[in-house]
């Protein structure tokens, strides 16, 4: 069962607590140090790689694994994030959301902001970040991409021009390790496309979410908003949201080429929520930045 994301607040409009971590990345010549949950997995080497490119130090990483890590790390792994002793001005978690509850307790012991970039989280798992947001800085995106964040955008612009007159079909591809179906991006398009729609049709318009048909012989509903997952091979994600109408079809799509776009991504959300005051952020905070 899929659950809608927390809401998120804007950095105007949270508490203006800072964390003492953060506070001394103001200083000058300041290298940020940061911790990976779930550096063994592909996402936390593609980050480890992304922090080297940047000139960011990788303090340590947590992976439940880390007895059966190699050598070859140029940072430390434990099993926990508790069994770190060191330092850190974030953290970047990119393991599983049954994790995030250890990983928040952390955060919240060391004064630590913390990324979130695991994706099938639970609805109290989602409630666990509202009340960490209290407290410390959090920033949270089903997709780190700056590409995907765009496309939300023009998703919800579409719907709104478009209306209910056209039907939305969101496919989305994933590598045969993904583990939830459908991806976190594809309900953020799905999120997206509601909200375009209701801005159409009214704030009472409830499109419904269908997952599968092979279960049931009936017409599509136009209200419905179809999601279909495909699982195969080393995709690293593709997203395409379709907009049928009755003569034209219109298709946004977002292909990603390499892990080293989420992995940049995470990285910039990382630079971003070291200062801010306690809160919950995502990438259209990030996105909104001067440059």
């Amino acid at each position: 069962m899929a659950h809608a994301a927390p809401e998120v607040k804007n950095s105007r409009q949270v508490a203006e607590t800072r964390s003492p971590a953060s506070a001394g990345m103001e200083g000058k010549g300041r290298v940020m140090k940061l911790i990976i949950v779930g550096a063994c997995g592909r996402m936390g080497k593609a980050v480890a790689e992304a922090a080297e490119r940047s000139g960011i130090t990788v303090a340590a990483g947590v992976d439940i694994n880390a007895a059966s890590a190699p050598l070859t790390y140029k940072y430390p792994i434990y099993e926990k994030p508790s069994d770190f002793t060191g330092s850190a001005d974030v953290l970047i978690d990119f393991s599983h959301h049954t994790a995030l509850e250890g990983v928040l307790r952390f955060a919240h012991e060391r004064r630590m902001a913390a990324v979130i970039a695991t994706t099938g989280h639970t609805g109290q798992e989602l409630e666990l970040m509202r009340e960490a947001s209290s407290m410390i800085p959090i920033f949270y995106s089903r997709n780190m991409s700056l590409g995907v964040n765009l496309l939300l955008e023009l998703v919800k612009t579409a719907a709104s021009a478009l209306g209910a007159e056209y039907n939305i079909e969101i496919v989305e591809e994933h590598h045969k390790h993904k583990l939830d179906a459908p991806s976190g991006t594809a309900l953020m398009l799905a999120e997206a496309a509601t909200e375009g729609l209701r801005s159409a049709e009214g704030e009472d318009y409830k499109p419904q979410l269908v997952t599968e048909r092979a279960s049931r012989r009936a017409e599509r509903e136009a209200h419905e908003i179809g999601i279909h997952s495909v699982r195969g091979g080393s995709i690293v994600g593709e997203h395409e949201v379709i907009f049928a109408g009755q003569n034209e079809v219109i298709r946004l799509s977002h292909s990603a080429a390499s892990r080293e776009v989420f992995a940049d991504g995470a990285i910039k959300a990382a630079a971003f929520i070291i200062g801010k005051p306690a809160g919950l952020y995502d990438m259209r905070d990030l996105v909104s930045m001067p440059r």
